[in-house]
């Protein structure tokens, strides 16, 4: 493997993200059942039809992307192949929509509702979510999935109600997007959909919501048509099956994170979870992915993986500067920084890190943020876990030994946090040829990381003459 530092790394330029590989999730049937319910009552203008880009792609869903309850699920723009994941339902009234002139755009697949969050960090503001707003089902009306609709299909803008008229939808990165905009009028290229055609080689039939969940057929009398509920077979395990979307289940702002797609007059936001990282004293553990069906058991807290707080916890910053993307960091004997995902608590929060012989795993790769969500200051470094996307952590509070920890960037245990100095480390570039002093800045200058029997530890030092265990190499 080829030492280098970062230097090198930064020579041949900055690196800023990019969409993750797809995470699996199980998905709970009951909590599914619960979450993207089938309206029989509602109007359907156009039924399991297909959405176009202006390429010629189809919108595509795969709900082992999003969370347990399918919610949080990304819509991915690929080649249209007529199966059930790219098929969609336009309701222009019903349980979740008394909007006249608006729609809402359910997938065919899920019964989940496209909505737009622009709370949520860029690049993750639009994602399907349980219709009506709330992530258990409960919600009524929400106007994030409520869209200008003519009453029959063809091509045209996709402008969410809660935009104001400023903000449309595009592609961006193979998935849907959105952005500025004066409205449909001013829509062109990549901002026009094309609304209508036939997919999943049935039209009028109404796939299961879940994973063993059943869902309901439906017959249209016209183009605009009331649509009623029957029996059908398809699981949408089944259906996805052949899904080759690649996306990421970590999609909650780290802004403003909460248990509703949209907050307004007539639906309740659950409450912000308040446990910040100087204050976490709960011995932890944690997870990373799962097959569906599969149980992941952690160390800590929990006792098994909840891949919808993990997605909620441990966000990748999608608009952060990054000096180096999954880099390892060696100590003075040549041994490597090392995750195990499993070792912290049902969040993927409070996990030690260990220093292990080197192997070129996802768990001893590291990424270098030098400016994003969660750092704002010139000349510092978040150091994150390319693995779990938790940051570098050390909290004073915490007991002897476990105080340098992974945790939620931004400090807050459901990633609703912003910057906090605890898990910023000085990070000048002219220093990048020398050996690296992990320092957090939160210990000005006056507390050094260093391998602590088998464990990354901390220790009193003054950072500005570092001793040899004091001293970490960057491997690219």
């Amino acid at each position: 493997m080829l030492i280098s530092t970062l230097f090198t790394v930064l020579a041949a330029g900055l690196a800023t993200a990019a969409p993750l590989d797809r995470r699996d999730v199980s998905l709970n049937a009951e909590a599914v059942a619960e979450a993207q319910k089938f309206d029989a009552t509602a109007t359907r203008a156009l039924t399991a039809t297909t959405i176009k880009t202006s390429d010629g792609k189809c919108l595509s869903v795969d709900p082992f992307s999003g969370d347990f309850r399918e919610n949080l699920t990304p819509v991915a723009v690929v080649a249209c192949d007529g199966s059930k994941n790219q098929t969609w339902d336009v309701l222009t009234s019903g349980v979740h929509n008394n909007v006249k002139g608006q729609a809402l755009i359910v997938s065919s697949l899920t019964n989940a509702c496209l909505n737009f969050d622009p709370r949520r960090a860029a690049g993750n503001q639009v994602l399907l979510f349980s219709c009506g707003g709330r992530a258990d089902g409960g919600g009524v009306v929400a106007t994030s999935q409520l869209f200008a609709f003519s009453g029959t299909g063809g091509t045209q803008a996709l402008v969410p109600q809660n935009g104001n008229n400023a903000v449309c939808l595009t592609v961006k990165n193979g998935l849907v997007d959105q952005t500025a905009c004066t409205g449909a009028a001013s829509a062109s290229g990549a901002e026009l959909f094309t609304i209508g055609g036939q997919g999943g080689n049935q039209a009028a039939t109404q796939p299961a919501t879940g994973a063993g969940g059943k869902g309901a057929k439906t017959t249209t009398t016209a183009a605009a048509a009331t649509t009623t509920a029957a029996a059908a077979t398809a699981t949408a395990a089944a259906d996805c099956a052949a899904s080759t979307v690649t996306v990421t289940v970590t999609v909650t702002s780290a802004a403003a994170a909460t248990n509703v797609a949209v907050v307004e007059a007539t639906t309740t936001t659950a409450a912000a979870a308040t446990t910040t990282a100087a204050a976490t004293t709960t011995t932890a553990k944690a997870a990373t992915t799962t097959t569906p069906g599969a149980t992941i058991t952690v160390s800590g807290a929990g006792g098994v993986l909840n891949p919808s707080a993990v997605a909620e916890s441990q966000v990748k910053d999608l608009t952060a500067t990054r000096a180096a993307t999954g880099v390892q960091i060696k100590d003075s004997n040549g041994q490597c920084l090392s995750v195990d995902a499993t070792a912290g608590d049902f969040r993927e929060n409070l996990i030690p890190v260990e220093l292990k012989d080197c192997d070129g795993s996802e768990g001893q790769k590291f990424d270098f943020i030098t400016k994003g969500v969660h750092n704002d200051q010139a000349n510092s470094a978040l150091i994150v876990s390319s693995l779990t996307q938790g940051c570098l952590n050390f909290d004073p509070r915490r007991a002897a030994g476990d105080q340098v920890i992974l945790f939620a960037c931004g400090g807050r245990a459901d990633g609703a946090g912003g910057v906090t100095n605890s898990q910023l480390f000085p990070f000048v570039a002219a220093d990048l040829t020398a050996p690296y002093v992990l320092t957090p800045e939160s210990g000005n200058n006056a507390v050094c990381l260093v391998n602590s029997n088998g464990r990354l530890g901390n220790e009193a030092c003054d950072a500005t003459k570092p001793s040899a265990t004091e001293l970490f190499t960057i491997v690219a």
